[in-house]
């Protein structure tokens, strides 16, 4: 579509230009620096008017930078004359606060979603957009959103890379990740799918058990998010004794901090990768088919 202006935030320029190489179109410039007090500038440098500005931003690790960062450039194109605003939002941030645990809390995510459309994003595309309480973003985003999946891409790989086969057993580590270990394993055409059932007592302790039938059965992990390792590492333990043996682990957005990769193989676990939405050693395949499958359905 000709009518399309792919902009770069400044978390993740690699996957803007591949978006835009996805979409058919050239990236419009922008400026994008610091006042001497951090406070953001940006200037779109290309003519937007009347054009259908896509925005791309992987929010992780720098939330509030880049969630400000993608609110000016919006409200920039849209006085700019833009047709409308999509933000692919590769990472979306503040989707774990996706409800008031405790009395005193704001609903972040919901809190965002208002700040997006005050800002003027008219479309939301997210990359398996961590949502286990707030299932459809429709609920809390005003303008039109989809979520696509990386999922597919990282069982391809695998089948690729010879990790997984037609007897693989798909594995999410917890409940809520029963829509990704399914995704993956439609799309590889396998039936064996699942999840385990996880109990968090804090940010960073969990356990994980399950009632799988995985004896003698190789078993491929599947999830959203790895960030300290921890629900991967008591889920490799469930299965084993529940008889199955790990043969590898992929997420869409590999954020591993606290050492946690170090965590991974020194539990064993060597085979992990993940895609590009937040860029690391184990990035092993791209999201920017996806996202632009994502922001030419939303654009129809």
């Amino acid at each position: 579509m000709s009518d399309i202006a792919v902009i770069s935030g400044s978390s993740n320029a690699p996957l803007s230009y591949l978006l835009s190489r996805q979409l058919k179109v050239d990236l419009t410039p922008a400026e994008i620096r610091k006042f001497p007090d951090n406070e953001k500038y940006v200037r779109i440098d290309g003519d937007v008017s009347n054009k259908n500005v896509v925005i791309l931003q992987s929010m992780a690790f720098r939330p509030d930078e880049y969630l400000i960062e993608s609110l000016l450039l919006a409200s920039a194109a849209k006085d700019a004359g833009a047709k409308s605003v999509t933000l692919a939002a590769a990472y979306f941030p503040y989707a774990r606060q996706d409800e008031r645990f405790k009395p005193g809390e704001p609903v972040s995510v919901s809190v965002v979603a208002q700040l997006l459309t005050a800002a003027g994003v008219d479309n939301l595309v997210t990359v398996d957009v961590h949502r286990h309480r707030v299932l459809d973003f429709a609920s809390i985003f005003k303008g039109k959103w989809i979520d696509v999946s990386v999922m597919p891409y990282l069982v391809s790989y695998g089948k690729k890379s010879g990790l997984i086969d037609n007897d693989t057993f798909i594995v999410g580590p917890d409940s809520e990740a029963i829509q990704w270990a399914k995704i993956a394993a439609e799309s590889a055409g396998l039936s064996n799918y699942g999840a385990l059932r996880k109990k968090r007592f804090g940010d960073t302790e969990v356990t994980v058990s399950g009632e799988l039938n995985l004896e003698g059965k190789k078993v491929f992990i599947v999830d959203d998010i790895i960030s300290t390792g921890s629900t991967i590492i008591e889920a490799s333990k469930a299965i084993k004794e529940m008889g199955g043996k790990l043969v590898g682990v992929a997420c869409a957005h590999g954020l591993f901090v606290n050492e946690a990769l170090y965590k991974l193989y020194r539990e064993g676990i060597s085979e992990v990768y993940s895609s590009d939405t937040v860029p690391n050693q184990t990035t092993r395949v791209s999201s920017a088919e996806a996202l632009s499958k994502g922001v030419l359905e939303i654009l129809k």
